[in-house]
């Protein structure tokens, strides 16, 4: 059991800084029309808070990482393997790796949180090209 007594110290602004990140202040990508992303990435996952626009669609694909994606608004149907998985508010679809999937986003529009692991060297390089055109 662990005890709380309240006692550790605040962490000070430069160890803060080391570890929170507050995921509207890092620049939206587009990762396809009609989808934008910010995107965090650590030596193990990435996790992205991604925005579809309402009647978008993402197309199929496939990469090595595995995905969990938890709808947070909205609906979508979310084609994985050929199939069609219609998703609503709260509920988590499990991707594995290597396996075709896509999106087709409802009029409401969706947001999700995706987290993928190992991480995501492509989506990575598109934030890197993002934030070194804001600084030009």
């Amino acid at each position: 059991m662990i005890r709380m007594e309240g006692k550790e110290p605040y962490a000070t602004q430069e160890e803060f800084n080391r570890r929170v990140v507050r995921y509207t202040d890092v620049p939206p990508v587009e990762v396809s029309p009609g989808a934008k992303s910010h995107i965090i990435s650590t030596e193990k996952v990435t996790i992205e808070f991604i925005t579809f626009e309402p009647n978008s669609r993402f197309p199929v694909h496939r990469h090595e990482a595995e995905q969990n994606m938890i709808v947070m608004n909205g609906t979508c149907d979310e084609i994985v393997d050929g199939k069609l998985y219609h998703l609503e508010k709260d509920d988590i679809i499990i991707i594995p790796s290597n396996i075709e999937h896509g999106a087709r986003v409802s009029d409401r529009g969706c947001r999700f949180i995706v987290v993928s692991s190992p991480p995501r060297q492509d989506l990575e390089t598109k934030l890197k090209a993002v934030k070194k055109g804001l600084k030009t």
